[in-house]
């Protein structure tokens, strides 16, 4: 997949789901419920067990239905196995130059984390595509609209503090798309394998996106 695509398919869509899964078989049930519940980004975080090889599992069972990445990542060499696995998108909880260079050098999505201005700017600056503001959760979306206003030309989404009450007012705020990790992928429904649940809470989420943009 070009990035373009990648990148437009997921702010198309306005949702990443950030999997934490317990095991690496849990992916495709995951996915699938999400898919169901019309979210196409599927980020799997390294802390997942056997990460790599539950991209590439993804990737061969759903193909271009979803747009598979990878996530919590910190060195180049994990992005660059990601990326040979599969992943369309690289998201890092921190700015590191030599991922954001492999991942961009390997046609895919960069997406880098950082918090103040100046590290934002610089995360930009260096090549991402998307910058992940983290952690968001004491930040608000009000902390959006203030960094937008002076360089509007910023593409930033939130992570962490992103939940069904919260998602409207990021979009609003400018947010081309949010990252949810247990508010749309809970440990109970996960606990319990129950897939219908993950499938309408997913469905919350991309509809207060649509309502949100519509205004």
């Amino acid at each position: 997949m070009k990035k373009e695509i990648a990148l437009q398919r997921l702010s198309d869509c306005g949702v990443v789901a950030v999997i934490r899964a317990q095991s690496a078989s849990q992916l495709q049930d995951i996915a699938r419920s999400l898919l169901e519940g019309g979210v196409i980004g599927i980020e799997v975080t390294m802390s997942t067990p056997k990460a790599i090889s539950g991209i590439e599992k993804l990737v061969d069972a759903f193909g271009d239905k979803v747009v598979v990445g990878v996530g919590t990542v910190l060195d180049a060499g994990t992005a660059a196995d990601a990326i040979h696995a599969g992943a369309e998108f690289v998201f890092s909880p921190t700015t590191d130059t030599r991922v954001i260079e492999v991942t961009k050098r390997l046609g895919k999505v960069c997406v880098p984390g950082a918090y103040t201005p100046t590290e934002i700017l610089n995360a930009w600056a260096a090549g991402a595509d998307i910058v992940k503001v983290f952690p968001a959760t004491t930040l608000g979306p009000g902390y959006f609209k203030d960094i937008l206003a002076p360089m509007p030309f910023l593409k930033l989404t939130p992570t962490g503090g992103v939940d069904l009450k919260t998602t409207a007012d990021w979009i609003k705020a400018g947010a081309v798309c949010v990252g949810a990790g247990s508010a749309l992928v809970g440990k109970e429904a996960l606990a319990k394998a129950d897939w219908s649940a993950i499938t309408a809470t997913a469905k919350q989420f991309t509809d207060i996106v649509k309502a949100a943009r519509a205004k």
